[in-house]
């Protein structure tokens, strides 16, 4: 199925880091830039617009800045990665940028999880001082979100209030403040410019209920906080649309309210996913055509992980290789806990706010009889966070 030219133009914002850093040292070495104080304030300003949705107000740019900008931090991780080579899987080292900010006295720092993701070590930096060494609390990759954590003098730790993103409008001033190409604590303005939009995660999966904004965010902003007209934070600047590379004004943060349920578990370790333990993918009339199946929606069941929940629950797969191509014959899932369920991503929407040991109800096709199974939910694999889900296509006969 052909991609969406606009999903495929979305960039993370930390994506090009390697790059960024490759020019940001060419930068430095012939002196053209100082990261010192990169970041100028506006001398004159009115109060900008205030928030439909709360009574606060009254504050500029000017004046956010100088109280929340000293609780955004510069990270720098250097990773290790696996690439492929004609002698096999070679390590691929590198250095990633990105930014986060503080939650809290304790060190914990929020930020984006593709900006660590196989770190091999972590420093942060502050507004003042050298950078820190921080550990990797915990990870989400299904919501591109970690916690990461310092031991440090709390005097340098400058927690960010958290807002409410359930109560942020369109046309709400947007502030981000963050690193980007390396020029530390940089504020950009706009404009909240739309709600609920989708963004991939790093791991495939979608992340849901996304805020679009038109402040410029660029490679080095990811993990940085976008605030709201009072200076709370609304959410974690993550990726950007774009046909160049750079900031075209199509910003996107994942929303406060997803990081704050979060949190709790993101602070203890990594986020345990449940899952069901099946691949599937979307029914189209052709497919329920081309396989007598009982309805033209659903979840195709093509894969069951041995041993995983659904497999237990007795819910069969149908992929198999045959020199025609790939047939599919599995059960047809229809329904979890009463959720109509029409694409395959719809089965991981079903279960995203559930977790290891929850029991759902699982409605099914097999053939023309429709079944039910209580699957009881398993943690989802660390090695299943790495794959990309099939296509969302099949080879008919």
């Amino acid at each position: 199925m052909p991609r969406d030219p606009r999903i495929s133009s979305l960039v993370s914002a930390i994506a090009g880091g390697l790059v960024v850093l490759v020019i940001g040292a060419l930068l430095l070495a012939t002196d053209v830039i100082d990261t010192g104080k990169t970041t100028r304030e506006v001398i004159r300003q009115e109060p900008i617009t205030r928030n439909a949705s709360n009574e606060d107000g009254g504050l500029t740019v000017r004046d956010i800045y100088k109280r929340d900008a000293p609780g955004v931090v510069f990270i720098t991780a250097h990773i290790v990665r696996r690439s492929e080579s004609p002698f096999g899987p070679l390590p691929e080292r590198g250095t990633a940028s990105g930014s986060g900010f503080v939650l809290d006295k304790d060190g914990n720092i929020l930020t984006n999880a593709h900006v660590v993701q196989g770190a091999t070590d972590v420093q942060v930096k502050f507004e003042k001082g050298d950078a820190v060494d921080a550990k990797v609390e915990g990870t989400d990759l299904s919501t591109d979100l970690a916690v990461i954590k310092v031991d440090t003098d709390s005097k340098k730790l400058k927690p960010l209030k958290l807002g409410d993103s359930g109560k942020v409008n369109v046309g709400d001033p947007a502030i981000a403040i963050g690193n980007p190409f390396g020029f530390d604590r940089t504020v950009t303005t706009g404009i909240v410019s739309a709600l609920q939009r989708q963004i991939d995660a790093p791991n495939g999966l979608k992340i849901k209920d996304v805020i679009q904004t038109d402040a410029s965010i660029n490679p080095g902003n990811s993990g940085g906080p976008l605030l709201d007209g009072t200076g709370k934070v609304v959410g974690i600047n993550s990726q950007i649309a774009t046909p160049t590379g750079g900031s075209v004004g199509i910003g996107f943060a994942i929303p406060i309210n997803t990081a704050k349920r979060l949190m709790p578990q993101l602070e203890k370790g990594s986020l345990g996913r449940a899952y069901v333990g099946v691949t599937t993918i979307t029914v189209t009339k052709r497919i329920a055509e081309a396989f007598n199946l009982a309805q033209d929606h659903g979840a195709l069941v093509q894969e069951v992980d041995r041993g995983g929940p659904a497999d237990k629950a007795g819910i069969h797969g149908g992929r198999i290789e045959t020199t025609e191509g790939l047939r599919a014959g599995g059960d047809l899932i229809v329904k979890i806990d009463g959720t109509d369920i029409r694409t395959s991503q719809d089965v991981a929407k079903a279960i995203a706010d559930n977790h290891s040991g929850d029991e759902v109800k699982v409605e099914y096709y097999r053939g023309k009889d429709k079944k039910t199974a209580q699957v009881k939910l398993a943690k989802r694999p660390a090695s299943l966070d790495q794959q990309q889900p099939l296509p969302d296509t099949l080879p008919l006969p």
